[in-house]
């Protein structure tokens, strides 16, 4: 036990000890946070305010842009706090609460996005049956079982957590990430080493792995497609879709299940910011500008007239 104690608060280094660096990082992790929230919050209120897209596809898009909202405020501000203020600390049950939201919002995110996998691939692969089977209690289902997942995951790695003394209070990450917590600690952390590869293989893994698979039959149902401008079209919203779900998932499972000697600072943070900052930033782009439908709908919302003509 010589070592271990109990901290009463964290530093958190941040992306950078460079000055330079933190001054450029500030003005780009403010600029992707404040463009993801507010391409997110118009992607939602467009959606909330025209009737036409009150269908199963735009009610699982307005929850990704919420968790997304949900998910970059855990953190980013906090960071941009205390680049602002000069102060790094944050006590340890604000540390633990933000670990709490980052792991749910996250988790949450990831299965969400494997429930809009199968809603396009119903959608596309069985149009006959779409409207039968997603009924609204199975889109309210799809939703609420990523939100209760995330955090019954979420519950669990926190509680462990408190079992924990630390060697030290200084956590080298711009946020209280699970890894760099369980590194920090003095006690045994197999249990908690564990739960990551097992937990996070169910919110992560699987649903990654289920939303590859989806993407197989719509691939075919769109070869079919007769029209070569129409499987052109089709192939690159699906592609860009896989890529940013490809990005999201790649750098998340590059941070926390590849073996540990692969790790460096460095490398995991620079994979953070690309699930934290640049995927949530990109998803109303990809998801939203690319969909006649919604493009239109948010013209008309920001020229408030409910009368304008479709893009």
């Amino acid at each position: 036990m010589g070592n271990h104690t109990q901290v009463s608060e964290f530093i958190l280094l941040g992306l950078s000890e460079q000055p330079l660096h933190r001054q450029i990082l500030f003005g780009l992790s403010f600029g992707l946070y404040l463009i993801g929230c507010t391409g997110n919050l118009l992607t939602i209120l467009a959606i909330v305010r025209d009737p036409h897209l009150h269908s199963p596809m735009y009610f699982f898009l307005s929850n990704l842009s919420l968790l997304d909202i949900c998910f970059t405020s855990t953190t980013i501000p906090k960071m941009l706090v205390n680049h602002l203020c000069g102060n790094t600390t944050i006590s340890f049950s604000a540390c633990l609460a933000q670990m709490y939201f980052f792991i749910a919002f996250g988790a949450a995110d990831s299965i969400l996005l494997s429930a809009m996998a199968y809603d396009r691939y119903l959608a596309i692969c069985c149009p006959l049956h779409y409207v039968t089977i997603m009924s609204i209690l199975r889109c309210a289902s799809l939703v609420l079982i990523p939100w209760i997942s995330a955090n019954l995951v979420s519950m669990v790695h926190t509680i462990l957590m408190t079992r924990l003394s630390f060697c030290t209070n200084r956590i080298p990450h711009f946020l209280c990430d699970l890894n760099a917590l369980i590194k920090l600690s003095c006690s045994d952390t197999q249990v908690n080493e564990m739960l990551v590869l097992v937990l996070g293989g169910s919110v992560v893994l699987i649903p990654f792995v289920y939303i590859m698979a989806s993407y197989t039959p719509i691939a075919v149902a769109v070869w079919k497609v007769p029209s070569a401008q129409g499987r052109w079209k089709a192939f690159s919203t699906c592609g860009s879709h896989l890529c940013v779900v490809s990005l999201f998932y790649g750098t998340i499972i590059g941070v926390y299940f590849n073996p540990a000697s692969t790790h460096t600072t460095q490398k995991d943070m620079a994979a953070t910011v690309m699930y934290t900052m640049v995927t949530p930033m990109l998803n109303p782009f990809i998801y939203s500008l690319r969909n006649r439908d919604l493009k239109g709908a948010l013209r008309r919302l920001l020229s408030r007239n409910p009368f304008a003509k479709p893009l």
